[in-house]
């Protein structure tokens, strides 16, 4: 991945982590097309960048999947990075039996759809030079958090996804993986003013500080994603775990 002249579909860059890091690559030299189901908040996002296109996309539709990436290709054929980032997170009890509508949904959006949009264009990504795959998953794909576990499960399966992508892949795409800690986002109510969450700003300065010659890292990691994704490895999973219960 190149430092700058990509250009870049991104997924989720309507709000929160994904708004923000998307106009920090567009502010880098690359060409940023942010794609989601509201056409508002992409414009928004796009607002006061030329070199940033807001494109409307339902990545859990999967009929429209395949429509979108042939337009998108039509109207982008230079696009050699793929940034999965759309995701959504509920809170849920499994003590009794429920309805399960929402644990599909968050796995159609977090799991099924970013494995379509790969499956989509990696023939065209693996034509491209500099081609990279981004992942967003979360530092709960390696300690849970008990009240979101379907969340949890989803960002657990994309980064063993990740893993087999990347081995797959070797030499042809570069597979990235974002490990985003908590971050003050609007992922679920209030939390974007959550007492002990890591200010969005701070966060995306933390990752664009790893952001050099080659792009990203494999794994993005900040000091505080780094607590759960090093929990086992130091012997903390069961503290980290019982910590994120009492939450």
């Amino acid at each position: 991945m190149k430092p700058s002249g990509n250009t870049i579909l991104f997924t989720g860059g309507g709000s929160g982590i994904g708004r923000e890091l998307a106009r920090e690559l567009a502010d880098r030299g690359n060409t940023v097309i942010v794609a989601g189901r509201r056409l508002g908040a992409l414009e928004e996002t796009c607002a006061g960048r030329p070199s940033m296109h807001a494109h409307v996309l339902d990545v859990s539709d999967a009929a429209g999947v395949a429509r979108g990436v042939e337009e998108l290709l039509a109207r982008y054929p230079a696009i050699n990075v793929l940034v999965n980032n759309a995701g959504i997170m509920d809170y849920e009890d499994v003590t009794n039996r429920r309805d399960l509508s929402a644990a599909a949904s968050i796995i159609e959006t977090n799991l099924l759809a970013p494995i379509r949009l790969t499956d989509a264009l990696i023939e065209h990504l693996s034509a491209q030079q500099d081609a990279a795959i981004v992942n967003t998953t979360s530092g709960l794909a390696f300690v849970p958090l008990p009240k979101a576990p379907t969340y949890s499960a989803t960002k657990a399966a994309l980064h063993s996804y990740s893993v087999s992508l990347r081995a797959m892949l070797a030499g042809k795409v570069r597979v990235i993986e974002l490990i985003p800690p908590a971050v003050q986002t609007e992922l679920t109510p209030g939390q974007s003013s959550r007492e002990g969450y890591l200010p969005l700003a701070t966060y995306i300065d933390q990752v664009m500080a790893q952001y050099g010659e080659s792009g990203f890292p494999d794994e993005v990691l900040v000091p505080n994603a780094k607590v759960l994704r090093e929990a086992e490895k130091n012997d903390q999973f069961e503290q980290v775990l019982a910590m994120l219960s009492r939450l």
